[in-house]
């Protein structure tokens, strides 16, 4: 069985899916797929973005948004970080992105469930290891987003507007 891309599983977030789309390829350098998080890109660490990569975007991509999130947390999702109108040539991010509301390259980084503005690492209660997804979504046009907005805010701006999205998943527990 072939699974559809996240945005295509979300309706709201796409015009049409179908089977035969790719998913984009997501890799964060200094971690393993589906493995721990080192304690350095977390609370209990330096708490510094970890180093992105991600595919080639598809033909008519304009901008990119990311987003971190724990679906496991104990009150719902959680979102950790936030980032959008990634200009189209670009494929990675280093390590310790800047906890700016605007970059150097005119990207945008949005409020995270703790209210602050950039990346803030995994800070689970003690107990089973949380999922952790850092989704890129290619998108057919820039965000009409100022820096600072919410997750809702960039939920609701990136419907009918992804073209192709991928995800990397990562744990951490204490």
């Amino acid at each position: 069985m072939k699974l559809l891309p996240i945005a295509c599983a979300l309706p709201m977030l796409v015009a049409a899916c179908t089977a035969q789309e790719v998913r984009m390829d997501v890799n964060v350098q200094a971690i393993p797929r589906e493995g721990m998080i080192p304690r350095a890109y977390t609370a209990d660490g330096a708490d510094v973005s970890p180093a992105l990569t991600w595919a080639a975007p598809p033909a008519g991509t304009k901008a990119f948004a990311i987003i971190m999130d724990d679906p496991d947390a104990p009150v719902g999702l959680w979102t950790h970080w936030t980032l959008y109108n990634i200009p189209a040539t670009t494929t990675s991010l280093g390590e310790n992105v800047p906890k700016a509301p605007t970059l150097a390259d005119g990207s945008h980084q949005g409020k995270n469930t703790w209210g602050r503005v950039g990346y803030n690492g995994p800070s689970p209660p003690p107990g089973k290891p949380h999922r952790y997804y850092f989704r890129v979504f290619a998108l057919s046009q820039f965000l009409d987003l100022p820096a600072g907005a919410t997750r809702e805010e960039l939920d609701r701006s990136l419907k009918g507007k992804v073209l192709r999205e991928g995800f990397f998943m990562a744990k951490y527990g204490r």
